[in-house]
């Protein structure tokens, strides 16, 4: 069965898709897979600039045609992973797989078992999903929601001096101007937005169970704190969670998600 307004499981992929079509560059599956990608290419070549010991003789120019591998992502190789995860039975094992066989292709064939170095899964999805979380927020919806309270704000503005008749406890009451009465739903979305913007997009990367532990005993003299900071925050533009379990804690995702639900009903 093919996808379509009738045949889709969820409005938002149906009816509504006309609307909703642009965020299938950050919550779709193909989407998904591509940001993992990125985080392990990202990842690999920054062992390669620490450098690890092994990874002494990975040259920056091939950091390029590396990046190339996600910032030239198809839906053909979304499909390569889908077909190797029917292998594995396992979604980011599949894309480490994917990631061996482009190194393979690149004659890297000695570098490959550095793909995916002392990671556990939710290092990955811990990641990927902020980022794409993040990247979503910056380039469509705030910018939609901002240029719709400036459009607010201009209504306001042209009709400042509108006379209105204004209520108290739902009975006519002294009078109001309509400007005014748009700028309450402007000053609203700004106290909002501000908000927003002060709530961090957290990720966790510290191993199986937060510890760095595969990576200490590789590697005891390394400071991986340290260098796992400096990968998510200064290569991904996250913030790392320092003391977390397998996975991030996700209470920055509910503080984003209520604001976002105060400012629907505020737009409602």
């Amino acid at each position: 069965m093919e996808l379509s307004q009738l045949t889709a499981i969820s409005p938002v992929d149906g009816r509504y898709r006309r609307v909703t079509k642009e965020l299938a560059n950050y919550f779709s599956e193909f989407a998904l897979i591509r940001y993992r990608v990125l985080v392990e290419v990202e990842y690999f070549i920054a062992l390669s600039e620490i450098p690890l010991p092994q990874l002494k003789a990975v040259s920056s120019s091939v950091f390029p045609e590396l990046r190339k591998i996600y910032t030239e992502f198809s839906e053909a190789d979304a499909q390569k992973i889908k077909d190797i995860e029917k292998v594995t039975n396992h979604d980011v094992k599949a894309v480490e797989y994917f990631l061996k066989i482009q190194l393979d292709k690149a004659n890297c064939s000695e570098l490959k078992e550095w793909i995916h170095f002392g990671l556990t899964s939710q290092d990955i999805n811990n990641t990927a999903i902020p980022l794409s979380w993040k990247n979503s927020m910056e380039f469509d919806y705030l910018p939609a929601l901002i240029n719709l309270m400036q459009h607010i704000q201009d209504l306001a503005v042209t009709w400042k001096n509108v006379p209105l008749l204004a209520r108290t406890h739902g009975q006519p009451a002294s009078p109001t101007k309509l400007g005014k009465e748009f700028m309450v739903f402007v000053e609203r979305l700004h106290n909002q937005i501000a908000l927003f913007l002060n709530i961090p997009y957290a990720a966790k990367f510290g191993g199986a169970t937060g510890n760095f532990n595969a990576h200490h005993i590789a590697f005891p003299k390394r400071n991986w704190v340290e260098l796992g900071n400096e990968f998510v925050e200064d290569r991904l533009g996250l913030q790392r969670m320092q003391f977390t379990t397998q996975i991030e804690h996700y209470n920055y995702f509910a503080a984003h998600f209520d604001n976002l639900k105060r400012i629907n009903n505020i737009l409602i």
